[in-house]
């Protein structure tokens, strides 16, 4: 396997239990969509050129067929709370599975997507890398070979990487950095664009600020 390979390692948290940040939305439609965030996030990575698999970890059984069904490999998260732990262990398999690839980590919450922007972030991939997320603070991406594969997600991450000896993305990627939390960040994804998901999510139910009270996005 060449050395531009990558395996995309995405820890997907049950759906009922994800994006308890956006408020104000249905409990419903917040459900659907940090689905949709995930199966859209794994759309984008399979079509990115250099990744020859998606991994995608979780421990609900229903949504692994699903994201099986859309073209992903699936492994129960052996971990738990821990997804610095979950995401070693997954890379462990990666490198099993797949010998000669960099695992590279990403967050399930980014329906903007686009493959060639997350290209773009992989070709400046050489030792631990990271991509800092819109916040600031954060991380969105992280890649490394198997042997120094440290991730150091949680809070203020992006500075936990720095000082772990990590390279910073400077690519203007954009949609890879716009990972959505609140509402603020999906109407900022939707300004950029959705994946075909996270857009039949939004069609499908009630848009903030309508009748449920919620305010509106942008």
């Amino acid at each position: 396997m060449s050395a531009a390979s990558f395996v995309v390692i995405l820890p997907v948290k049950p759906p009922a239990l994800g994006k308890s940040r956006l408020r104000g939305l249905p409990d419903a439609q917040r459900r659907d969509l940090a689905a949709a965030f995930a199966r859209d996030t794994a759309a984008a990575a399979r079509r990115t050129p250099g990744v020859v698999a998606v991994l995608a970890v979780t421990d609900d059984f229903r949504f692994a067929r699903e994201l099986a069904q859309d073209g992903c490999e699936v492994i129960p998260d052996g971990a738990g709370e821990d997804l610095n732990a979950t995401l070693r262990q997954a890379a462990a398999e990666a490198d099993r599975r797949w010998p000669g690839a960099t695992p590279v980590a990403l967050c399930a919450d980014l329906p903007a997507l686009v493959p060639d922007e997350l290209a773009s972030a992989l070709q400046e991939v050489s030792g631990p890398t990271f991509v800092r997320d819109a916040a600031g603070t954060g991380t969105t991406t992280y890649a490394a070979p198997p042997d120094r594969f440290e991730p150091h997600f949680g809070p203020d991450s992006a500075a936990r990487h720095l000082r772990a000896g990590a390279r910073e993305v400077v690519a203007p990627v954009r949609t890879l950095r716009l990972d959505v939390d609140d509402l603020g960040d999906l109407g900022g994804a939707l300004v950029l664009g959705v994946g075909a998901h996270t857009e039949d999510a939004m069609s499908t139910q009630p848009q903030p600020g309508d009748a449920d009270g919620g305010p509106p996005l942008g």
